[in-house]
Formats: C-alpha cells, sequence, structure tokens
C-alpha cells in the first residue's frame, strides 16, 4: 500500500501524541500515587489547634505564668505605654473576647473575667491576603507566620486582624528586653510581630510553651486534622466556641466554657 507524505506525517503526529499521552498519564499517576499512599498523606497531614479550657482557667493564676513564658522566650519588649505594647498572649475580659455570644447564662458566669487572647492562626486570614510584601504568610500547617524581613510596616495586617492579635513597634523594642534570648531573633522598630505558636519549638516535637506553662492542662494543644489526637477527643466530647464565627475566618483557637 502506497503511503504519501501527508498520510506519513499524519500517522506520525498521531503517534507522537499516543506516546506522549502515554508518559503524561504515567507521569500523573506516579505523581499522584496510590490510593494507600492518598490515605496516606491524609492521615499524616498536620493542621495546629489549641483548646482553652475557661473553668480551669479561672483563679489558677494561670495567666502570668503563660505571658511571662512567652515574653521571656521571644524577647517581647516591656514597653510602659499600653497604647504602644507588643503583646503576643494577653488577657481580656470574657465581654471583649466574645461580644456576639449569645447565651446570656455564659455571660453571666463569665462576665469580667479573664481570658487568654492570641493570634487565632485562622484557617482563612485576613491578614494574609492584604500583606502587599508577602510578610505574612500560612503555612501547610494552618500557622500564620511572619517574615520580620519582609515587613515593611504599612500596619495592613494590623487594620485587617479583627482580634487584635498584631503588634507594631513605634520604636526599638531590644532596650525594652530585659534579658535577650539569644536563640530567638530580636525585631527592630516598624515591623509586626505576633503568636506564632511556638513553631520553634515544635521543630523541636516540643509544645508551646503557654500550653506547658498553664494550670491543670487548661490548654491543649495538637493536631486538628488527627482525629485520634487529644484536642480532638476534648473537642468532641465538649462544647467549644471560637471568637467572631460570623466572620468567616474560622479561627483555630477553640474556648470551651
Amino acid at each position: 500500500m502506497k503511503i504519501t507524505r501527508k498520510d506519513f506525517l499524519r500517522l506520525s503526529g498521531l503517534s507522537l501524541l499516543a506516546f506522549a499521552g502515554k508518559r503524561y498519564v504515567s507521569t500523573v499517576s506516579a505523581l499522584a500515587g496510590s490510593p494507600e499512599d492518598a490515605a496516606a498523606g491524609t492521615a499524616k497531614r498536620v493542621r495546629w489547634g489549641m483548646v482553652i479550657d475557661l473553668g480551669k482557667w479561672q483563679g489558677q493564676g494561670g495567666s502570668g505564668k503563660c505571658i511571662q513564658a512567652c515574653d521571656t522566650a521571644h524577647n517581647i519588649p516591656q514597653i510602659p505605654d499600653p497604647t504602644r505594647a507588643v503583646r503576643w498572649i494577653w488577657d481580656e475580659t470574657f465581654e471583649a473576647v466574645f461580644p456576639s455570644e449569645e447565651t446570656g447564662y455564659t455571660r453571666q458566669n463569665y462576665a469580667g473575667r479573664a481570658v487568654p487572647v492570641m493570634c487565632n492562626h485562622c484557617e482563612n486570614p485576613a491578614c494574609v491576603r492584604v500583606c502587599p510584601t508577602g510578610a505574612t504568610w500560612k503555612r501547610e500547617d494552618g500557622i500564620v507566620m511572619m517574615d520580620w524581613h519582609r515587613c515593611i510596616g504599612c500596619k495592613y495586617c494590623v487594620v485587617a486582624c479583627p482580634y487584635g492579635a498584631r503588634s507594631f513597634n513605634f520604636s526599638d523594642p531590644v532596650p525594652y528586653v530585659k534579658q535577650v534570648n539569644a536563640e530567638f531573633p530580636t525585631r527592630c522598630m516598624g515591623v509586626v510581630e505576633k503568636c506564632n505558636f511556638c513553631e520553634e519549638r515544635l521543630a523541636q516535637g516540643k509544645q508551646p510553651l503557654c500550653v506547658e506553662a498553664s494550670p491543670d492542662k487548661a490548654m491543649v494543644f495538637g493536631n486538628l486534622a488527627d482525629p485520634n489526637s487529644e484536642i480532638r477527643q476534648v473537642l468532641r466530647s465538649r462544647f467549644a466556641i471560637r471568637r467572631k464565627p460570623e466572620l468567616g475566618t474560622e479561627p483555630n483557637v477553640f474556648y470551651i466554657v
């Protein structure tokens, strides 16, 4: 059978497409892995979160211990002017933390009581969306991070955060650090900072300092993606609330009332 030049080119093209398609499918299959590999990947997924038991927290002196541990480890400056204070974890009243809490009985029980607050490491962090330089970003494990070298001090993230969890360094913070911890970087004037869930300790297999310092396991930290983790067991067995859920930021810090 005589094959014209046109037929030869057409058949050659089809062969190349078939070969390329086969290689593409093989490559995609290799990247995707088997169903067993996918299941294993899901099992290994990490999404860090925290539960705070307000019943255990009250009257135990936990705030002072947790705040001091965090301040010392992370070189938090102790600035006298409250309008320029830098805070990673601090106390606010229940009414201020949960202004939209509808259950009046809960408010009666906790009215005026101190509630620990920090960065919520939200699933949908508004601060990340508004940062123009990428100085704040969300890691795969859910921790919302800061790169102080890339922060230009625009304060967009400060305004965007609905929880007031970010602090701006109006002055050089180092002179206000009582004893510098050389193992953690100090910041400079003109940058924003906040709680990082003690990610430097998580890398060593340790718990956040505030969790270790909290009284009577008032704080539980763990992997929300693991249904067998302690934090998931606590959330299944107790009723928990989150700050301003109507905003859709989905905080990964929960409170048990």
